[in-house]
Formats: structure tokens, C-alpha cells, sequence
């Protein structure tokens, strides 16, 4: 299917836009006026707060979509356009549980703020990655915002050390998912960036055929699905190449600019 009519880009940050070391290249500022051009509205889908995604973006944030917390909360031009909040009753016992798994650390995370609990300086060094805005506390039970997710740290793999705790204790009502190599994402049993995505394609008219999407993890699977254009990067899980139609470059040569610079070209 032609890509002339792409209307919509949606791309996983971590492991996907960002290169290894978490940067974007500046190639990227280059080329998004080139997608406002040809009036393709282009979105950061990430597990990333969304303060964290503005900053990122602070040259071009009243330009794109932001899909944040992994699709449990979208904004555009500083308006919410969808949320679907986690489960307050099941929170504390989510806390309660990761607590529960030894060199787990937890983020609870709000639509305000996230908090923290952990004194280990370099889980606190991690979550700064990801969470511009974050709260030191005292007892995440005592917290009071509107939780989107609650996402759990561990250094030695979240595939092997958080997941087999967490899926068989609360994988029948929330979703759990593993979102990187380190950390692994509980949040609303609907909540995923495809969902949120499908919802975008609803309220603002464009469709299956005219979405294009990347990622490398488990928490890209919903968002491939949700656009036929769908590019794992090379770098990415080999569980989650099986969801793509396409391949594009890692993320360490840039392969998502890569790919839209093909695109570009093919339309100009």
C-alpha cells in the first residue's frame, strides 16, 4: 500500500527514536517541518511522562501529539484529549506486591507527578530519565493524585525478575507489560498506545491505512497493530518484529528519520 497518504506517525522514544544513549538526534527538527508541510500530524508514543516528553520537544510542543505513559494519557497543544486512569482500588496492593520483589523499584505514576519511595541513588537516576517531574516520598500508599500507572524498575531484567510476580497477581484485571529490559508497566486493563491511537483515529478522522508507527518493545505491539504502516527497528525484541510489516534502521542509525526521509521524498 502506498505511503502517499499518511496522515498520522506515531514512534516509541527509548530503543527507538532515541539512540542508545537516550538522545534525539537533531536531524529530527529538520524534518518535522517537512510532516507539518505535507499536514502529517506527528506524535511521541512513549512510556515517558509527559512532562519528560515536552521537554524533549520544547522547540516544536505546540506542533505535535504527545501519547504518553504508554497511551494512558494523550495531550495536544497542552489539552488533554484522552486518559484512562489505573484502578485506584487495586493500587496499594500493586505497591504492596512490587515491594514484595527484592531490587524492585517503584514508580507511581501521576497525571500531576510521579513519586517515589526508593533511597538507592541509582534507581533515582533512572526514573530522572523518564520522569522530569518527580516526588521523593515517604509511603507511596499515602500519595494522592490521578494515577495513570504504576511502573516497576529492576536492573537485573524486568522479563525475569518483576513479570512472574506481578502477571499472575494482577495480569487477569490490569494490564501488565513488559515496556523495556529494565522495567515493566501495570495500568488499565484497555490502556495501550494502540488503544489510544484508535481512539485518534476516531475523534480526528484519519485512518488504519493512514497511520504509520514504530517501536522495539512489548509495549509497542497494540501500536503496530493499529497502523498499517507499521516498522519495527532493527534493535528490536525479536517477539515484537513478529507485529511489523516493515523494518527500519536502529535506533542507533537513526533509523526512524531514516524512514522518513523516504517518505518525504517520495511525496515531494
Amino acid at each position: 500500500m502506498s505511503q502517499r497518504n499518511i496522515k498520522f506517525i506515531a514512534t516509541d522514544m527509548d530503543g527507538t527514536l532515541l539512540d542508545g544513549h537516550g538522545q534525539l538526534d537533531p536531524e529530527f527538527f529538520n524534518l518535522h517541518p517537512q510532516l507539518v508541510d505535507k499536514d502529517i500530524l506527528f506524535a511521541a508514543a512513549s512510556g515517558r511522562q509527559y512532562y519528560s516528553l515536552l521537554d524533549t520537544f520544547s522547540e516544536v510542543k505546540d506542533q505535535i501529539m504527545f501519547i504518553a505513559e504508554n497511551g494512558t494519557l494523550v495531550m495536544y497543544k497542552g489539552e488533554e484529549l484522552y486518559s484512562l486512569p489505573l484502578d485506584s482500588g487495586v493500587i496499594n496492593g500493586l505497591i504492596e506486591t512490587a515491594r514484595s520483589i527484592e531490587g524492585a523499584h517503584i514508580v507511581l505514576c501521576g497525571k500531576r507527578s510521579a513519586y517515589i519511595e526508593t533511597e538507592d541513588q541509582r534507581a533515582r537516576d533512572e526514573v530522572q530519565k523518564y520522569y522530569h517531574r518527580c516526588e521523593i516520598v515517604e509511603d507511596l500508599t499515602t500519595v494522592e493524585d490521578d494515577f495513570l500507572k504504576v511502573a516497576i524498575c529492576h536492573f537485573d531484567g524486568s522479563e525475569k525478575h518483576i513479570y512472574p510476580v506481578i502477571n499472575p497477581a494482577f495480569g487477569d484485571t490490569q494490564k501488565v507489560v513488559v515496556s523495556a529490559k529494565i522495567w515493566l508497566d501495570v495500568m488499565n486493563l484497555a490502556a495501550s498506545k494502540g488503544d489510544a491511537i484508535e481512539h485518534l483515529q476516531q475523534q480526528l478522522g484519519f485512518t488504519h491505512e493512514q497511520t504509520m508507527s514504530f517501536g522495539d518493545y512489548f509495549n509497542d505491539v497494540e501500536m503496530l497493530q493499529a497502523s498499517y504502516h507499521s516498522y519495527a527497528v532493527e534493535n528490536a525484541h525479536d517477539g515484537v518484529k513478529t507485529y511489523a510489516r516493515f523494518r527500519a534502521p536502529s535506533n542507533d542509525e537513526s533509523g526512524v528519520l531514516v524512514v522518513l526521509k523516504e517518505l518525504l521524498a517520495e511525496l515531494n
